[in-house]
């Protein structure tokens, strides 16, 4: 295996990780405001992390110049933290509750 193979294959691992990870987070974690940064942080990473390693393996292993890749990889990164922000905007506007250990009023008395 050369090294680019090699690259490819710590690309795809790491970034099932990270899925992993994230999907996870959505589980385990107890409001929605929590729930909702696991997955937009660590699934993001995860998917442009196996979509690098997709245009690392067409580019330079096949040989073939494929620009869906670069695209996938664009609005990836552009459209997850804006669908975060409106979905965060929309919680505050509708006043879901935060979990007791999560808002930060504890510290208030302090």
């Amino acid at each position: 295996m050369s090294w680019l193979e090699w690259l490819v294959a710590v690309l795809v691992v790491a970034g099932s990780l990270f899925v992993l990870l994230g999907s996870v987070a959505l589980v385990k974690l107890p409001d929605f405001y929590t729930r909702l940064h696991g997955p937009t942080k660590a699934t993001t990473l995860g998917l442009g992390a196996i979509v690098i390693a997709s245009m690392v393996y067409f580019n330079f292993i096949k040989e073939e110049l494929s620009l869906q890749q670069l695209l996938i990889a664009l609005f990836l990164f552009i459209t997850a933290p804006i669908t975060a922000h409106m979905l965060v905007k929309a919680a505050l506007h509708l006043k879901l509750k935060t979990a007791e250990h999560t808002s930060g009023k504890q510290n208030a008395d302090l």
